[in-house]
């Protein structure tokens, strides 16, 4: 296949992944109340009434609190597998930590989902917002864990040894060399696990209380029937998750070829 062909096919697929997209936020500035063609006049009717709705600012801005706080404690757990696992000299240890930790990945979201519920009804906390916390950083931690240490294999073997020669102890040479060189994987990870939360349904179903994050409010909404209402709130979380989309990819960009002074410093020295 040649050059044109691949470019057909590559085409293709974006107008196939593009087109459902489309037409959700095409629909949501109908200022009718069907979905459907032909549509009737155009307004933006319905962004101004998912706006003033209480529950909808309500659920997106838990969704929002639940994402960086399941982000913030997936990366912590991802960055600790990942050393843990470099640092063990035995392969089956570490491989067997590794396969420990992917274990939430390669679970089916639904028997993942109820393995959770019964995990907090054992230990006694009540399904709501701490508990959707719990099994989105769960469910994360296996992406925190891939991204940092594929970083890690990057990073030279003789690099803290130097930052030890020069004088540093054991927390300024992982807070000043270690963390810089992983920071590019550390942001990615914790912007993947954000978003990968906030559009988590089915552990957040199940985990839920009285308080639903946004997507299981739109699931609610839907039973009634598909409105524009719900168009316009999909297409405003489409926006806000390709807004963000950009800004990690930009970030990570910039942060990935800056390490901090020290680890040049260091870097220098142990060539």
């Amino acid at each position: 296949m040649g050059g044109r062909g691949l470019a057909v096919v590559y085409w293709s697929a974006v107008l196939a992944f593009a087109l459902p997209l489309g037409l959700i936020a095409l629909t949501s500035v109908s200022a009718g109340t069907i979905v459907g063609f032909p549509m009737g006049p155009l307004g933006l009717r319905w962004y101004g009434a998912a706006l003033a709705d209480p529950a909808w600012r309500n659920a997106f801005a838990l969704s929002v609190a639940l994402a960086l706080g399941s982000a913030g404690l997936a990366v912590v757990a991802g960055t600790w597998i990942a050393l843990a696992a470099a640092n063990f000299r035995s392969r089956p240890m570490r491989l067997a930590l590794l396969a420990g930790a992917l274990v939430p990945l390669v679970t089916p979201g639904i028997v993942h989902a109820i393995a959770l519920r019964m995990a907090i009804r054992t230990i006694g906390l009540d399904p709501g917002p701490l508990a959707i916390l719990l099994g989105h950083a769960i469910h994360a931690t296996p992406y925190a864990a891939i991204m940092v240490g594929v970083r890690r294999a990057t990073m030279p073997a003789d690099l803290v040894d130097a930052a030890r020669s020069l004088g540093a102890g054991p927390v300024t040479a992982f807070v000043r060399v270690v963390v810089p060189w992983l920071r590019p994987a550390l942001f990615g990870a914790g912007g993947l696990a954000a978003l990968t939360s906030f559009d988590d349904f089915i552990r957040s179903f199940f985990l839920g209380g009285y308080d639903p994050t946004l997507p299981v409010l739109i699931f609610g909404r839907l039973r009634s029937g598909l409105t524009p209402e719900i168009n316009a709130v999909a297409t405003l979380v489409l926006l806000v998750g390709c807004a963000a989309g950009v800004v990690l990819d930009r970030s990570g960009r910039a942060r990935r070829h800056r390490p901090s002074r020290f680890s040049k410093t260091v870097e220098n020295q142990g060539t």
